[in-house]
């Protein structure tokens, strides 16, 4: 089975807690090796100077990876995140952030992910993020 947008944006409105919605998160690409996602920077998600705020960046990953885990097993199943590490490069302003996230390695239970967020239009990265799911 081939998980599609449409699927992978139904399932972060139903499957997702509140406050994960609340990001305002859009899925743009999702694949077996690549997924991307877009969140805006809002008045919501930004901190002093229309910075976005390193939780807001963290979630997005976190979110964007585990979406790329769905697409690659092609169907929606139970994930949990068992590691997640977030490294700030730089201030996160402009208009929207986009995460392409990526599968590194998939095994039958533990899939391990990169994800690298970059602050449009500027089309610099500001963060990039590593993290374990653990698929049963």
């Amino acid at each position: 089975m081939t998980l599609t947008t449409a699927d992978a944006q139904a399932f972060l409105e139903q499957g997702f807690a509140p406050w994960v919605k609340a990001l305002d998160l859009t899925v743009e690409e999702v694949g077996p090796e690549l997924t991307v996602l877009s969140m805006p920077i809002t008045d919501q998600l930004a901190r002093m100077g229309g910075i976005i705020s390193g939780q807001a960046l963290a979630a997005m990953a976190d979110t964007s990876m585990a979406i790329g885990c769905l697409a690659h097993f092609g169907e929606m199943r139970p994930i949990a995140t068992t590691n997640l590490d977030t490294q700030f490069l730089r201030p996160g302003t402009g208009d929207r952030i986009r995460c392409e996230a990526r599968i590194v390695r998939a095994g039958k239970q533990l899939v391990f992910c990169n994800a690298t967020m970059i602050a449009l239009p500027l089309d610099k990265p500001v963060a990039t993020a590593t993290a374990t799911f653990f698929c049963p």
